[in-house]
């Protein structure tokens, strides 16, 4: 093997073990059991410790682990994680489903989109307003069987992100594009509930209106409908 390939595969076995690794933690594994020592983990997972120990570095870096002299690596608690960070995002899809977790996501969609919705009515460019709309037109099709309903949601909202041209909202697409699938996960589980095309047009309608008050106050009024199922949820109990 050529010393490039040789590099391409140790990178390889460092992001599988990145993966397996920072899935187990943060989902859970490791609640009520100590976390392995690096030559633990190398002989689990039958890689070298040079992998291990790149792999564990790139879990701190991202808030999950820490090392002290003396005592080892252990794991961090939950508020030290980087949440915006896409693999510790994606790692949180795999935890068992929380009303918390949710109600979490979801306070922080208010605090980001109806803003990025009215920034988008304000500056969008033809090709920012051309996305939103591309990702309505998905959601009506979705709404016929003709596309997945769940990317075509998240379409539409990370459009109107990257519409805003305010780089910092567009780089929050990862975050929201997670809180919409654990929202869509559970809107899911009450029948009949599916994105409402009327709501997502009136956002659409605004933002093409240049009407940037109407724009927030219809995101926000779809965000809202998401929060009064939680606090339902909530009030019915297991």
């Amino acid at each position: 093997m050529t010393r490039t390939g040789a590099e391409g595969a140790g990178r390889n076995l460092t992001y599988t073990l990145l993966d397996a690794v920072g899935k187990a933690i943060v989902t859970g594994h490791y609640d009520h059991v100590a976390f392995p020592t690096e030559g633990d983990l190398a002989r689990q997972y039958a890689v070298s410790r040079s992998v291990t120990r790149e792999a564990v570095k790139m879990l701190t870096a991202k808030g999950l682990l820490a090392a002290r002299p003396r005592k080892g690596t252990s794991i961090q608690p939950p508020r030290a994680w980087n949440l915006f960070d896409p693999d510790v995002l994606r790692w949180m899809l795999e935890r068992k489903f929380s009303l918390d977790l949710l109600r979490q996501f979801t306070e922080l969609r208010i605090a980001i989109e109806p803003v990025a919705a009215g920034l988008a009515a304000e500056a969008a460019d033809a090709a920012g307003i051309a996305g939103i709309a591309a990702g309505y037109d998905r959601m009506v099709a979705a709404e016929a069987g003709n596309d997945d309903a769940l990317e075509a949601d998240i379409a539409f909202h990370i459009a109107i992100l990257e519409a805003s041209a305010n780089p910092f909202y567009a780089q929050l697409s990862d975050v929201v594009s997670t809180a919409l699938r654990t929202s869509i996960r559970f809107t899911n589980r009450f029948k009949g509930r599916t994105a409402s095309l009327p709501q997502h047009r009136a956002v659409l309608t605004a933002i093409e209106g240049r009407d940037a008050d109407a724009a927030r106050t219809a995101m926000a009024a779809l965000i809202a409908d998401v929060m009064a199922l939680i606090d339902d949820a909530e009030r019915a109990g297991p």
